[in-house]
């Protein structure tokens, strides 16, 4: 059942929805009739609560205008780091488990989803069996930590860009960094938000 808005939150809602870039506090403010940005902030973090807005996982300082209202709980498809088949990483034949997830600590959306790592690569980072949650995107900013295909295999690197070439980087000083050839194959799948680790995992390993 919705929850009920108040009228000045309804009024921030029609703001939000007509999509202007660059309002501030205090233009919102001025739009629905109040004195001071703090009440449009007070209501906004209203409406966030109340699951209609969300903080935009790629520019937390944005929101994302819900369609519907949703639940402080969602499910992300995990997806297996096997090999991938015709379809990719994210064909439905992929998804081992469907993972429950707070909207408000991982900013969880439709755009999101998980893979279990896989080996030592990306340690003391990323450890084997941790969740890795990424954003779809296909491309990163050198520097960025993304889940990638390259030759049908699914990897959780650095991405590092040099010219129009890229080269997958592993933050575990043991594996050489790997240089994507022409003849590759080769596909961004997204970037790398937040990991869920666990606790019985084995740390320091040599």
């Amino acid at each position: 059942m919705k929850k009920e808005l108040h009228q000045k939150q309804k009024a921030i809602l029609e703001v939000l929805k007509r999509g202007e870039e660059g309002l501030s506090l205090r233009d919102i403010a001025e739009e629905i009739g109040v004195n001071s940005p703090n009440t449009v902030l007070y209501h906004m973090n209203q409406l966030e609560k109340k699951g209609y807005l969300r903080r935009d996982p790629v520019n937390p300082a944005n929101y994302i205008i819900l369609k519907d209202p949703i639940k402080d709980i969602t499910y992300v498809n995990l997806y297996g780091m096997a090999q991938c088949g015709p379809e990719g990483l994210l064909a439905e034949e992929n998804i081992i488990d469907r993972i429950p997830l707070s909207t408000k600590t991982f900013g969880v959306s439709d755009q999101v989803f998980l893979v279990k790592a896989r080996g030592d690569s990306m340690e003391p980072l990323i450890f084997e069996n941790d969740l890795v949650l990424a954003f779809k995107q296909p491309d990163l900013e050198t520097g960025e930590i993304g889940v990638v295909v390259h030759n049908d295999e699914p990897k959780i690197k650095k991405i590092i860009k040099i010219g129009k070439k890229y080269v997958l980087e592993s933050l575990n000083s043991r594996y050489f960094p790997e240089e994507i050839k022409s003849e590759d194959s080769f596909q961004i799948i997204g970037k790398v938000k937040n990991i869920i680790h666990f606790a019985n995992r084995k740390r320091g390993r040599k």
